[in-house]
């Protein structure tokens, strides 16, 4: 095609399709569904190394659960802690 590289694929444009669908926070369901995989399972095996890690995000969220649930002590014990 003219203007493309000559190695260009469409599949290229489902892959950069899907990286933007992930890169923007779409989940999982939401890319298959995008991407009319018959289940997320292809999706996941295809894609799964662009998802954020989910480490840094639990450990966020048990965090602020934590700091949360520290400040709700304190504040029911009158400041002393």
């Amino acid at each position: 095609m003219p203007g493309l590289p000559p190695d260009f694929r469409y599949q290229d444009l489902r892959h950069y399709f899907a990286s933007m669908l992930i890169k923007s926070g779409a989940d999982v369901k939401v890319v298959q569904a995008r991407l009319r995989h018959a289940s997320a399972k292809t999706t996941l095996d295809t894609y799964s190394h662009l998802w954020p890690d989910s480490d840094d995000s639990t450990r966020a969220a048990i965090d602020s659960a934590m700091a949360a649930r520290e400040d709700n002590l304190s504040t029911a014990d009158g400041g002393d802690t």
